[in-house]
């Protein structure tokens, strides 16, 4: 007894046709849809600020106005977190558009995610598990819209249902957890964002289709696509995809905590990957708060420096605007030189450098016209060849992203039935505070030889992403010989070494031996979160890339 869950969106944004693809594309029992994260909860709370029935995710509407038609016709449930901030509004929305259509769809949503808020805090929303969405399901909903649920909960929760899983059958549910994780983001876990693209045709990559997952009754899942879809799926784009925006060998939600450590991978044919082994325990007693807010106010002007002399230009430009603002300087002014410029260059855009300088001020005037007109006053009194990017703005609010926790019966998590009652449903009984896994024992490594220095990426994988303000790193091998390397040379000093912005802060390593993989965690690295844009790469997408990049010894056996 198979359930084939499918994913058509990644994000608020992602690609819009998805939704048709997948229930036009191959045998589907369930399409998801993720649209929500740390920003887009930001984006919904500033929507909801303007219109109060608004605060969900508007493309998911438009895309049901084909979508809810395939899936009637098809049998297809549809399950997503496109309500945001309003699932009740999203619902009712969705009826509407049934009643216009002519068509007999239940729709049901899942609320009590979104908590009281304090003061200056925009959106409060605890991460709700699977539950809920199982109960709508069981119901008989045809569409299940929720608030913010976990990622994976997208899958757990149709798998309790088909299954009729319970709440204590935790390598089940961790197994599902696991699936989750991997279809969560689309196209990442089909050969989207891969390093090691260039092993694979072209044309493959250049329109990957989105995931689907064939769960099992005992939790195990075969990762695919539909037939004839471009992309892969290998055990590197499941590898790559699972080390996305986790941290340890635990990974806690509110149905189960799945260890990451026991999860394995098999190649199962031609884009088929097997996940097996997984292992799950109680979940903790808490959930995971996210608290979106207006942190202040920011201002952006970018300077091309081009030709000669680009440091002392750079010096110049850079004294006259510090001159400028010494009477209402903002609380925060960061410089950086991005040294795009060649030498003797063909063309003048390879011979300029950029020059980009950030303001932030809980001061709206502070970022305002004190800069804009520093900058626009120097267009003719400062270095030659003097022009900026754009012209400077106003400035703008930008908004930060933090978490807390709260005990999980202190949140109503309610499943709104098709009919319109309402369900509570209730925490785990049973829990499980977490703990770090003790390292496991390592493997013996490679006698010593011969090495060449090349970048990291000529045998190592990985991928990045960012949780708040840390991000986190995933790096695998794919032969046990490059792991018996990677795991002893890849150390948090050795990070350090390569990647000099990591070097004085807070840095963990999880070793994950099944994947062939390590799992560092950053913290503080982007500040205040992905929307106080803090950093040129804000989420950290390519720090790994930038790891990959680095030279060092690498033993020449396995090159």
């Amino acid at each position: 007894m198979v359930l084939r869950v499918g994913n058509a969106s990644g994000f608020y944004g992602d690609r819009f046709d998805a939704v048709r693809e997948m229930l036009t594309g191959g045998e589907l029992d369930v399409l998801t849809g993720d649209y929500l994260a740390e920003l887009t909860m930001l984006i919904l709370g500033r929507d909801q600020l303007k219109d109060p029935v608004t605060g969900y995710a508007k493309t998911f509407l438009r895309q049901m106005e084909e979508g809810l038609g395939l899936a009637h016709e098809r049998g297809v449930r549809i399950v997503a977190n496109a309500g945001g901030l309003n699932p009740a509004g999203l619902a009712d929305a969705l009826r509407a558009l049934a009643a216009k259509l002519g068509l007999p769809t239940r729709v049901a949503h899942v609320e009590g995610d979104r908590l009281p808020a304090t003061d200056g805090v925009l959106a409060a929303n605890a991460y709700l598990g699977g539950a809920g969405i199982a109960a709508c399901l069981a119901a008989g909903a045809d569409v299940v819209v929720t608030g913010r649920v976990t990622d994976a909960a997208l899958v757990t929760g149709p798998a309790q249902w088909h299954f009729g899983w319970g709440p204590e059958e935790y390598d089940r549910l961790a197994g599902a957890v696991v699936a989750g994780h991997v279809l969560e983001c689309g196209a990442q876990a089909t050969g989207g964002n891969y390093a090691f693209f260039r092993d694979h045709d072209p044309e493959v990559l250049r329109r990957p289709g989105f995931p689907l997952a064939e769960l099992h009754a005992d939790g195990s899942a075969v990762i695919t696509k539909h037939p004839g879809t471009g992309g892969l799926v290998d055990v590197g784009t499941v590898t790559a995809q699972l080390l996305y925006e986790t941290a340890g060998a635990r990974y806690p939600g509110p149905d189960v905590t799945a260890r990451l450590d026991t999860v394995r991978l098999t190649q199962d044919g031609p884009d088929r990957v097997r996940i097996d082994g997984v292992r799950g325990e109680a979940p903790p007693p808490t959930l995971k708060v996210g608290l979106s807010r207006l942190g202040g106010f920011r201002n952006e002007v970018v300077f091309v420096l081009t030709g000669l002399d680009i440091e002392a230009k750079a010096r110049l430009v850079r004294d006259q605007i510090e001159d400028a603002l010494a009477t209402s300087r903002p609380r925060d002014v960061r410089w950086e030189l991005v040294r795009t410029d060649r030498p003797d260059a063909g063309t003048e855009e390879t011979a300029s450098a950029l020059l980009r300088l950030v303001v932030r001020d809980p001061r709206p005037e502070a970022v305002g016209r004190a800069l804009t007109g520093a900058a626009v006053e120097l267009a003719l009194a400062s270095y030659p060849g003097f022009h900026v990017t754009a012209p400077p703005g106003r400035g703008a609010p930008y908004g930060v992203f933090a978490t807390s926790y709260v005990p999980a019966a202190d949140v109503p998590h309610t499943a709104v039935l098709p009919d319109g009652s309402r369900m509570a449903i209730h925490p785990q009984v049973r829990v499980r505070e977490l703990e770090p896994v003790p390292e496991p024992d390592l493997p013996d490594p490679l006698p010593e030889g011969p090495a060449r220095r090349v970048p990291l990426g000529r045998i190592a994988g990985a991928r990045s992403g960012d949780k708040g303000g840390d991000a986190n790193v995933g790096v695998w091998v794919r032969t046990e010989e490059e792991w018996r390397w990677l795991v002893h040379a890849l150390t948090v000093d050795k990070l350090g070494e390569l990647l000099p912005e990591t070097a004085a802060l807070p840095v963990t390593r999880h070793v994950l031996p099944h994947l062939r993989a390590l799992n560092f965690t950053v913290a503080g690295i982007l500040g205040e979160g992905v929307a106080s844009q803090a950093r040129f790469d804000p989420q950290a997408k390519a720090l790994g890339e930038w790891l990959r990049s680095r030279e060092l010894d690498v033993p020449a056996r396995l090159l």
